[in-house]
C-alpha cells in the first residue's frame, strides 16, 4: 500500500502527496458515497441547466448549488460555495442534465435565485483551511461528548462535520426524546469558538454513519443504499412466520431490521392463497392438526397429535381447500397415512445442510487394504 495515499470516504476523495511540490492533490472518488449517482447522460449538454451542479459534502449531505464564477467547473472539481454564515468546500459530483431529473426526484424547484452559488474553485489556501478544520473534527467530537455528560443531558453526539472555512461546526447527535441543549451551545461556542448547529438523526441513521457488516455477512443495508427509512414493526415478521426473538430481528442500531420488509409483499400474496385453517381437519382415521405452514412452497403439515412435529404430513394448500369443504359438507377425507408419506419440514441453516467436515481431507482406502493383504 503507498504511504503517500489516503482515502478519504467520508467526502468521496483520494489524498495523495505530490513528491514535486510537497503538497496534496485531492482526486474525486466515486463510487464512495451510496447517494453516488451514474451519469449515463454524460456529454449531452443542456442550456437550461447548464449552470446548475451537485455538490457534495461530508457523509450524505448534498446540495445543489449554481454557477456564479464564470469558471469552468465539471464533476470532480473542489468548490468555494455559499453557506448560512461565511463559506463551505465541496466537490462537484454531478452536472448536465442528470441534474435536472436528480432535482425533480428530490422536489427541488429550479426557481430563479433559490440556488446558493458557486464562488469559484477551490485555490491551495482554501483546500490548507478545509483541511486544518476536518483535523478537528474527532478531537471535538470527543470533548463535546465529556461537555454533554457534564450536563447530564441524555443525548449522544454521533458526528461532528466542520464548515470549510472553520467557522461552523454541525453536530449530530441521537436521543430518545427532546433535549433542552441551550446551555450546551454556550460551552460548545466558548469550548471551540465556532458556530454550533446541532441536528438530530435517528438510531439507523447513526449506523449507516458508522458502518458495518450484517448478520447475512454483506455490509449494512443503511450504509450501503438506503436513503429513506420507513417504519418496521414486528407484524412483517409474523407475517413471514419468524420467530419473535428481539436479539434476532434486532439490527446493530437496536431496530427492527431494515430487510424485514424486503419480502412481505411476496409472503402476503402467497398467505393469500393459503386456507385459513382454525381446527383440526377430519379424517377417516382421526383429526390432524396444522403444525407447520411454508408461506412460500404453499405447504401445510398436519400432525394426528397436537403439537408433534415427529411424524407430520405434508398437503399442498389445494388439496387442504378441498378437505375443508368436505368437512363442511359433513364428509370426512381418506387417512394420510394411506396417501400421503410422512416427512418433516425441511428447515435449512444459514449456510445450508452441507456438512460440516466437508472440507475435511478425504483419505484414501486402497492403500491400507493392500497392506493389509500383504501381511495375510
Amino acid at each position: 500500500m503507498n504511504e503517500n495515499i489516503q482515502y478519504d470516504c467520508f467526502r468521496g476523495c483520494v489524498v495523495s502527496k505530490n513528491t514535486e511540490t510537497g503538497e496534496n492533490d485531492f482526486t474525486y472518488r466515486q463510487g464512495c458515497c451510496k447517494l453516488e449517482v451514474y451519469d449515463y447522460l454524460k456529454g449531452i449538454s443542456q442550456e437550461e441547466y447548464r449552470d446548475i451542479f451537485e455538490v457534495r459534502f461530508k457523509n450524505t449531505r448534498k446540495g445543489f448549488y449554481i454557477n456564479a464564477s464564470g469558471q469552468n467547473i465539471k464533476t470532480g472539481d473542489l468548490v468555494v460555495v455559499e453557506s448560512t454564515t461565511g463559506h463551505d468546500l465541496g466537490i462537484v459530483t454531478l452536472e448536465g442534465p442528470v441534474v435536472a431529473r436528480q432535482m425533480k426526484a428530490k422536489g427541488v424547484e429550479p426557481a430563479e435565485g433559490s440556488f446558493k452559488k458557486i464562488y469559484r474553485k477551490a485555490k491551495p489556501f482554501d483546500i490548507t483551511k478545509w483541511q486544518e478544520a476536518i483535523a478537528r473534527e474527532e478531537e471535538t467530537m470527543i470533548r463535546s461528548r465529556e461537555l454533554a455528560a457534564a450536563l447530564n443531558l441524555e443525548m449522544k453526539i454521533g458526528d461532528v462535520e466542520f464548515q470549510g472555512d472553520g467557522t461552523k461546526a454541525i453536530f449530530y447527535y441521537i436521543a430518545d426524546g427532546r433535549v433542552d441543549f441551550r446551555q450546551l451551545i454556550k460551552d460548545f461556542a466558548e469550548e471551540f469558538h465556532i458556530r454550533v448547529e446541532m441536528k438530530q438523526i435517528g438510531a439507523r441513521q447513526e449506523a449507516g454513519l458508522i458502518g458495518g457488516l450484517g448478520i447475512c455477512g454483506r455490509e449494512l443495508c443503511c450504509a450501503n443504499y438506503i436513503t429513506t427509512f420507513k417504519s418496521i414493526t414486528t407484524a412483517a415478521a409474523r407475517c413471514q412466520d419468524l420467530s419473535l426473538n428481539p436479539q434476532k430481528l434486532a439490527g446493530q442500531c437496536g431496530k427492527l431490521k431494515c430487510c424485514l420488509n424486503y419480502e412481505v409483499a411476496s409472503y402476503m400474496d402467497a398467505q393469500s392463497r393459503l386456507p385459513k385453517v382454525s381446527e383440526p381437519l377430519e379424517f377417516e382415521d382421526g383429526p390432524a392438526w396444522l403444525v407447520k405452514t411454508d408461506i412460500l412452497a404453499e405447504t401445510m403439515y398436519f400432525s394426528y397429535v397436537k403439537g408433534d412435529l415427529s411424524n407430520v404430513y405434508p398437503l399442498p394448500a389445494s388439496e387442504v381447500r378441498e378437505i375443508i369443504m368436505m368437512n363442511r359438507n359433513g364428509r370426512k377425507a381418506e387417512s394420510l397415512k394411506n396417501t400421503v408419506e410422512s416427512s418433516a419440514p425441511d428447515f435449512i441453516s444459514a449456510v445450508g445442510d452441507d456438512s460440516i467436515s466437508r472440507f475435511d481431507e478425504v483419505r484414501s482406502r486402497g492403500r491400507r487394504s493392500r497392506k493389509n493383504r500383504r501381511k495375510k
